[in-house]
């Protein structure tokens, strides 16, 4: 094989480093999440917070997997929207399993719950390293509208953690980590850090109608629907553990459903627009 045939199948699909990363993902993905789900005992921090790490290791391997799967399959072939469905799984990934480190007091899946969140992070810089796959956008794409959706959605995300994180920051311990067992909330530091940022400037460059923009739009959207779901879902166990407690609630879950059925109709639109 020639390196122009290297480059060539480099464009059509994941390279094969990304791919064999994947896979290994995924076996990790069934040896970390499948015993926090099932096996009684494994969790020891606050009932709300087991009842909440259980709903998002159901969500990992019920339906991020899955997705993560199917992505792996078709963007092997030359899929676009399929390489958008794998980074966007490895997104999830990354970003719960990033949950199960730090916001699970230790216990005997911690070297799973590591290796898991190492090989996702990996697995997902590799994905975005492979060659932007070559696309299309369709003239219907609502491209601006979409941005305005993805900035509005992590301005009001930014927002809502500022509101709970800023009156707060003379207390000791902060009043929203009550009943958490927690000493800080790495959702706030990842969302705030890391990827409410990272979508905002993807927002800008979709707005453009970059090609980058265009692509990771559709990743960054396969990302947050998994994640509605993950948080409705772990909103209703953690619920259900600890009816008493404010960390978990019905009200909380129905939110984030509504979240995920507004993010729906732009992952849509933009599955609908995507051509080779």
């Amino acid at each position: 094989m020639t390196v122009a045939d290297d480059v060539r199948r480099s464009t059509e699909g994941v390279s094969r480093r990304t791919q064999r990363l994947c896979v290994v993902v995924a076996a990790l993905v069934l040896v970390a999440a499948v015993p926090t789900f099932f096996v009684t005992g494994i969790l020891n921090g606050t009932p709300v917070m087991n009842g909440s790490a259980r709903g998002t290791a159901l969500t990992m391997f019920a339906l991020a997997l899955p997705v993560l799967a199917v992505g792996l399959v078709t963007s092997a072939r030359g899929s676009v929207r399929g390489r958008a469905a794998l980074i966007g799984a490895l997104g999830y990934l990354t970003y719960n399993a990033t949950l199960l480190v730090y916001a699970t007091p230790f216990n005997e899946l911690f070297l799973a719950y590591v290796a898991l969140l190492g090989l996702s992070l990996w697995s997902l810089v590799s994905a975005l390293l492979d060659p932007r796959p070559p696309l299309a956008p369709d003239s219907r794409l609502p491209a601006r509208g979409l941005a305005a959706f993805i900035l509005t959605v992590a301005a009001l995300n930014a927002l809502a953690w500022l509101r709970l994180i800023v009156p707060d920051l003379g207390e000791d311990p902060p009043g929203f980590l009550a009943g958490t067992g927690l000493t800080t909330n790495p959702i706030h530091v990842q969302d705030l850090a890391v990827w409410l940022p990272a979508l905002a400037i993807v927002a800008v460059l979709l707005w453009r109608r970059r090609p980058s923009g265009v692509f990771l739009a559709g990743a960054g959207l396969v990302f947050w629907e998994i994640e509605a779901v993950g948080v409705a879902v772990d909103q209703w166990f953690g619920h259900r553990a600890d009816p008493a407690s404010d960390v978990a609630t019905p009200a909380g879950s129905v939110m984030f459903v509504l979240l995920a059925a507004a993010t729906l109709v732009p992952l849509i639109l933009w599955l609908r627009s995507i051509r080779r």
